[in-house]
């Protein structure tokens, strides 16, 4: 068996959550597919040492979008390799106006759940982003994107509203609880941008399964989400730049920046509160928009500060993503896309931004 055949980790594989029964000495990687049993007769065993855990997952991503609209296909390939290269091997793609199915064919790129094309309010989004329609359409385009996508569909929730000078939701309760119910029955689930407190309880009372940032939560709508299950991707390295967006809006809207600054002040309490009340929370920067890529560990770092336990925060971008986005991690038999560390990152989750080697369908990339 030849070396891109044949790989050995050793060291500490993380494969779960559970201290004793998910942490493995070894395991061996044979045509793509990790093992935890030697192979017999193996030689020449290339040898990866070192803290393994499951390819990150970054659960909020835009890969084929910059802060201007739709990028070409060169740039959308530097978007994927820069995530790859920060251990990122499986994205949710919270939406993006370009075709990025072609990443599915490439062995040297992270594995895309793309949802589509962003769905928004004419005039209540960011320019060039999303299909941009009333609420007679949604049901319609919310099916071409379920069709389109991998099985989620992203809806823009809430926005700035220029009458009232602050922000507020898009959709009417009966169009869109109608829209979510045509996306479950092709076999998507829904999310949605929400930002403000009254977008909430109407999306979850019409069966939406995750909302991102989700920063307007209150002790009223908590045990709504914790109730229902519904998830959150709290996206807290986006939600540092409130302070800078609301400055730059102030003049014109003053109630909205006023807004934007409260939702900021407290989000690692909104975050911390949710996490106390079960609501499942999990990983994602916002990248592709106005924010680099590769940041999933700075994301990790940011849940942590605000009161999530190490073990939970890793799993939001490991174990627990992995599993709620319906993609195998570490087991045996599952595709080797996993992400070794000079040292445990329970112990120093800055560990999380500096991957030693990374494995990607079983090759160690660089």
């Amino acid at each position: 068996m030849s070396d891109s055949a044949v790989l050995h980790i050793k060291g500490r594989v993380l494969a779960g959550p559970t201290a004793d029964e998910d942490v493995h000495d070894e395991l061996w990687v044979i045509d793509g597919r990790i093992t935890f049993d030697r192979p017999a007769g193996a030689r020449d065993v290339r040898v990866v040492t070192g803290w393994a855990l499951p390819g990150l997952v970054d659960a909020h991503c835009h890969v084929g979008l910059d802060a201007h609209g739709p990028v070409d296909h060169s740039t959308s390939e530097m978007q994927a390799v820069t995530e790859r290269d920060a251990g990122v091997l499986l994205l949710r793609d919270a939406g993006s106006p370009s075709d990025t199915r072609w990443i599915d064919h490439r062995d040297d790129l992270p594995r895309i759940i793309r949802a589509g094309r962003h769905i928004a309010r004419t005039r209540r989004y960011i320019r060039n982003y999303a299909h941009e329609i009333e609420p007679d359409d949604l049901v319609a385009y919310v099916a071409k994107e379920a069709r389109r996508g991998d099985g989620w569909v992203k809806l823009v929730g809430d926005w700035l509203d220029r009458e009232s000078g602050d922000l507020s939701a898009c959709w009417p309760r009966g169009e869109v609880a109608a829209a979510i119910a045509e996306a479950h029955r092709l076999g998507a689930r829904v999310t949605a941008h929400c930002f403000a407190e009254e977008t909430l309880a109407p999306l979850v009372e019409a069966g939406i399964d995750c909302i991102e940032h989700a920063t307007g939560l209150t002790e009223d709508t908590i045990p709504l989400f914790a109730e229902r299950g519904v998830a959150i991707v709290p996206t807290l390295i986006n939600i540092a730049t409130f302070p800078q967006l609301a400055a730059g809006g102030e003049a014109k809207f003053p109630h909205w920046a006023a807004h934007m600054r409260r939702l900021h002040e407290r989000r690692y309490d909104t975050v911390r509160a949710a996490y106390d009340a079960g609501v499942p929370i999990y990983a994602g920067t916002d990248a592709g928009g106005s924010l680099a890529h590769g940041l999933i560990g700075q994301e990790v770092a940011e849940l942590m500060k605000a009161g999530i336990p190490v073990t939970d925060a890793l799993s939001a971008a490991t174990w627990g993503a992995r599993t709620w986005l319906g993609r195998p991690g570490m087991t045996e038999g599952a595709p080797a896309d996993l992400v070794v560390y000079d040292s445990d990152p329970r112990e120093d989750i800055r560990v999380l931004s500096a991957p030693r080697r990374v494995v990607l369908r079983g090759r160690v990339i660089g």
